[in-house]
């Protein structure tokens, strides 16, 4: 073992031990070697709350591999398009990982899309026990699935604070990469707070991001401190060949705390909006209002009888803080607006003409009508402020110029009445037209025409 070497496991293993790094150790004679440092304590430990989750399902063909076109009855008849060209169902298998944070109830916490669609759940523990589970909540904008499996005999792991991790601080994946079970691979933590990792799910995102080797099937296992603590759930790798290139992100276990907290009590994810339309404070913008920093969210617009509103919030504020932390950029606020409870009250900094001011508000239960939540539809509509139309649809109240949405051809006071063959009467069937699909193609009226305007 050559010097570099020597040295970063001898640091590993005092980090383990709580001991310091360099501290010498006496020569042990020949006879009586001193142990090689290893992490094989911890991991021991912690293995047998990381298990191995199979699903069996069906799932319609991805609207994203399909042309949106072919959804809508006019192009249909027009192109003479036959029936079987229609989405079909097909059946699928999948593997991922999963972790069992409470012993005694069974939980076990997953990624979403682990177990999305599926309609069958095997669980299999370290010592080769299998049996079934069954989905107790599943978030898609967190990519966090609480299941259920009570058996006897389950180890739980620990969860640590992921808000004291620091880049740098070392780290161990487990989980089932390619379905080779228990697989351990050790690593650092290489940034923290990553967003805009899948900017075409329009998630919450605060990416830990590590070079720890994470592959498909590690999704939903463990990534811990040195002390055996979940600090994260693997969930995505950036990878040109679908192998591990040393980038993989896992979701902060206090994120996933108060989604999992949600999930066992209601369900759901029950979100509370603040009624804000956000942008990121651009070095222009910054300029324009005499910043020295371009961070915080700039308020582009605020959704009448919102939280906001109430709270005294205006546009062209740039909200700074909120209940005391920094916020960086628009995606860092939405996030942590997204992982509030409806009725929680938030101290929220700001500053308006140059000046720093305090509000409170209280965080709203989302709402049918929602001037300000366009880009929570889909990302694509970003810029675009969206209301119930008074004759059904959804009406474009504004969009925003140089916008993905208006680049499309969307403008203001279209109405929206359609998403491909969904009609669509108010934001509430929008959203849920909208859901999951990668591109929309949007039947607009406008005036007397209607138009078909597709948005990415």
């Amino acid at each position: 073992m050559n010097l570099r070497l020597k040295f970063a496991a001898a640091a590993m293993a005092a980090a383990v031990a709580g001991a310091p790094a360099l501290a010498a150790a006496p020569p042990a004679a020949s006879g009586d070697a001193a142990p090689m440092p290893s992490l094989a304590p911890m991991v021991k430990r912690v293995s047998p709350a990381v298990v191995n989750i199979a699903t069996r399902g069906t799932i319609k063909d991805s609207q994203s591999q399909r042309n949106p076109l072919l959804d809508d009855p006019f192009f249909r008849r027009f192109f003479d398009v036959p029936p079987d060209s229609r989405p079909r169902e097909h059946p699928f298998q999948s593997l991922g990982s999963g972790v069992i944070v409470d012993a005694k109830n069974g939980y076990i916490i997953t990624n979403h899309h682990v177990v999305e669609n599926a309609s069958e759940i095997t669980i299999t523990l370290y010592d080769d026990r299998t049996f079934s589970a069954k989905v107790i909540g599943s978030d898609e904008g967190a990519d966090v699935a609480v299941l259920q499996a009570k058996q006897p005999n389950l180890v739980a792991m620990a969860l640590g604070d992921s808000t004291k991790l620091e880049v740098g601080d070392y780290v161990v994946a487990i989980g089932n990469p390619f379905g080779l079970q228990h697989t351990v691979t050790a690593g650092i933590v290489s940034a923290l707070g990553r967003t805009g990792i899948n900017p075409d799910a329009g998630g919450y995102e605060d990416f830990i991001q590590t070079d720890a080797s994470i592959n498909p099937g590690n999704s939903g296992g463990a990534l811990v401190n040195l002390r055996g603590e979940l600090i994260g759930i693997n969930s995505a790798i950036l990878s040109r060949s679908g192998g591990n290139m040393g980038i993989g992100f896992a979701i902060p276990v206090n994120m996933v705390k108060g989604v999992m907290d949600q999930l066992i009590k209601y369900g759901e994810v029950k979100r509370g909006v603040l009624g804000v339309q956000l942008y990121n404070v651009t070095a222009d913008i910054a300029k324009e209002f005499g910043l020295s920093e371009t961070s915080g969210a700039l308020v582009g617009g605020v959704a009448q009888g919102s939280a906001a509103e109430r709270a005294g919030i205006k546009t062209g504020d740039i909200i700074t803080t909120l209940n005391g932390a920094n916020m960086r950029n628009s995606s860092e606020l939405r996030n942590a607006i997204g992982m509030l409870h409806i009725g929680d009250k938030v101290e929220i900094g700001l500053l308006r003409d140059g000046k720093p001011r305090k509000v409170t508000a209280q965080i709203a239960e989302r709402g049918e009508t929602e001037s300000a939540g366009a880009a929570d539809i889909n990302k694509g509509l970003e810029g675009t402020e969206l209301a119930d139309a008074p004759d059904g649809g959804v009406l474009v109240k504004s969009v925003q110029e140089g916008s993905s949405a208006s680049q499309a051809g969307l403008h203001a006071n279209d109405v929206i009445v359609g998403v491909g063959r969904t009609p669509v009467t108010n934001t509430k069937s929008f959203r849920d037209a909208a859901k999951g699909a990668s591109v929309l193609v949007l039947k607009v009226r406008r005036g007397g025409d209607t138009l078909l305007i597709p948005i990415r």
